[in-house]
């Protein structure tokens, strides 16, 4: 394409607009790779004159750019452009743009296709964004224009990302000078273009305050690309003297460790990319409690992750280890309860305990909570009337004395005083043991009549608490069935996108280190959590068809019926015009 008249368009020819990569070739792009050395980065700096301050209403006098990339210039750009409309004498005053120095220029519609050829978007493909950063001083202003001028002659905005001098001048210098202008920046760092409102020298000597200003953002840990578009927000938090911590942190999956000057771990978290999330604890990180972490921590570590499960599950063991005290999840485990059928009484009974006093016990759990638990134990006594008093029968004890008050409302059996024939009952808690283990509509199909019953007599908050219940049965079940799917499986070794993955007894062989087996029955209250989150990625991945079974020592497989979900069905909103 031919260049304006009066337009001057300079570039190296190592990098010139024939280099375009074919539709679905690696780019290379900082999207692509969020931690690209700034080394490797492309900067187009830029910088307009106009006829006022007012985009769309005001017009662009003078475009300038120049193009740097490892430190070296790569090109440059520089045109007056005709505004078609008369240039204040404040305007010519302050740049010495006169009218008849625009006159013969060519217009702004006529200067657009050869910039946006130099701001690399005839490399760039439809669905790929720009490679190229674009830096100026208060670069807003002249966005706003460019944005402006592009939407006029029917052109979309620039998609590029773009860097501030001013903002990060205002992070790194505000505390040394007086007023953070260009020509006040180039000076304080010694740039040899000295800024007179023209366009091209002064995006030049934009170009030198920005190398400055990247030296020094080194001493804050500013390597790669996303930090440094990061750091007009990082660099202004009150424990940012702490950034240099994050130097060595990776940029891959992994778990990260806050450690006070004892060494004692504060906070336990994993991430994606390890660089970037620990990182936005100076910056973007809202939460409460983030500067009392910081202000307590001294050293950051880190261990890499193959994938997100491997991530969870090292998280996860992490802080039942460390019991950090930044972290509120996965710390409760000691709380954990179950549910459990005492097989061993004369007259079995559901009782919440820590731990199942028999391994051959009929146990639901371990539960997250004990109102969890005391849900699912009245759901169970709503669907059978097994006994709720604790009274203490031996083999040989006499059945007589008063009725219990469950027993005398008439919603629980009372074989302890003979109310009830015990082979009756035995009767009753093989019903129970079965709809636990193997047939749970023999528990769902009670508790779905009663709520049936209680809509149809309008006792909506009855049947609300009921609804609660049924809810917190079918979880505690499908929680019991994932773990029990998991143990009989044994050893078990799956192919995914993340590699190998190998399991015992649904626990995680981490960094090729076998896990403790599990003894038979329900899982301890310290590995629950890491069975059903392994089990709930199993599920996922299998559904997404991202999952190949190498081995099985035992079965992993079920015959079970799957389970009714009782949540609660949120329907749209409807918005109703007035």
């Amino acid at each position: 394409m031919a260049l304006p008249r009066q337009a001057s368009f300079e570039e190296d020819p190592r990098w010139s607009a024939s280099q375009v990569q074919p539709r679905g070739a690696p780019s290379g792009k900082a999207d692509d790779a969020p931690g690209t050395p700034l080394a490797e980065v492309t900067f187009v700096v830029i910088d307009l004159e106009t006829t006022g301050g007012a985009p769309g209403r005001d017009a662009i006098t003078e475009v300038g750019a120049v193009k740097y990339r490892g430190g070296e210039r790569l090109g440059t750009f520089q045109t007056l452009v005709n505004p078609g409309v008369p240039i204040p004498p404040m305007i010519t005053v302050l740049t010495g743009i006169t009218e008849q120095m625009v006159a013969p220029a060519p217009m702004i519609g006529a200067v657009l296709p050869p910039l946006r050829d130099f701001l690399g978007l005839a490399l760039v493909a439809d669905d790929l964004p720009p490679d190229t950063i674009v830096v100026g001083h208060n670069v807003r202003f002249d966005l706003a224009f460019l944005d402006a001028a592009f939407a006029a002659h029917g052109y979309d905005r620039l998609p590029h990302r773009h860097v501030d001098t001013l903002r990060l001048a205002r992070r790194l210098l505000r505390d040394e000078l007086p007023n953070l202008r260009l020509l006040t920046l180039a000076r304080h760092l010694r740039a040899p273009t000295v800024p007179c409102h023209r366009a091209l020298a002064d995006a030049m000597a934009t170009a030198e305050v920005l190398h400055a200003l990247l030296e020094r953002s080194t001493a804050l840990g500013v390597l790669g690309l996303d930090d440094l578009l990061a750091l007009p927000t990082l660099a202004g938090h009150p424990s940012s003297g702490k950034l240099s911590l994050t130097t060595k942190l990776p940029r891959t999956p992994g778990v990260y460790l806050f450690r006070d000057r004892t060494g004692r771990v504060l906070y336990v978290g994993k991430a994606a990319n390890l660089r970037s999330r620990v990182r936005s604890y100076f910056g973007s990180d809202d939460r409460r409690k983030v500067p009392q972490l910081l202000r307590e921590t001294a050293t950051i570590d880190h261990r890499c992750c193959r994938g997100p499960l491997e991530t969870a599950v090292e998280e996860l063991r992490l802080i039942q280890e460390h019991a950090p005290r930044f972290n509120r999840q996965s710390k409760s485990w000691r709380s954990y309860v179950s549910i459990e059928l005492t097989l061993r009484e004369r007259f079995p009974r559901l009782s919440i305990v820590k731990e199942p006093r028999s391994p051959d016990a009929c146990v639901l759990g371990p539960l997250s909570s004990r109102r969890a638990a005391l849900l699912v134990q009245e759901a169970i006594e709503t669907a059978l009337p097994l006994r709720r008093c604790t009274r203490r029968c031996g083999k040989q004890a006499v059945l007589d004395g008063s009725p219990c008050v469950p027993s005398q409302l008439g919603v629980a059996c009372c074989p302890c005083t003979g109310t009830t024939p015990e082979p009756d009952y035995q009767d009753l808690v093989e019903r129970a043991v079965t709809a636990l283990t193997r047939v749970p509509r023999l528990l769902l199909e009670p508790i779905e009549s009663r709520l049936r019953m209680l809509v149809e007599r309008e006792r909506f908050e009855e049947a609300a608490m009921t609804r609660d219940r049924l809810r917190a049965l079918v979880r505690a079940i499908e929680r019991r069935r994932q773990a029990a799917e998991l143990h009989a499986a044994g050893h078990l070794v799956v192919e995914s996108p993340d590699g190998r993955i190998e399991l015992l007894h649904g626990r995680l062989f981490l960094r090729g280190e076998a896990p403790e087996p599990l003894p038979p029955g329900i899982p301890p209250r310290d590995a629950i959590d890491e069975v059903l989150l392994v089990a709930r990625w199993l599920r996922d991945e299998a559904r997404r068809g991202r999952l190949r079974i190498l081995e099985v020592e035992g079965t992993l497989a079920s015959s079970l019926v799957p389970l009714p979900s009782y949540d609660p069905v949120r329907r749209p909103a409807v918005v109703r015009s007035r």
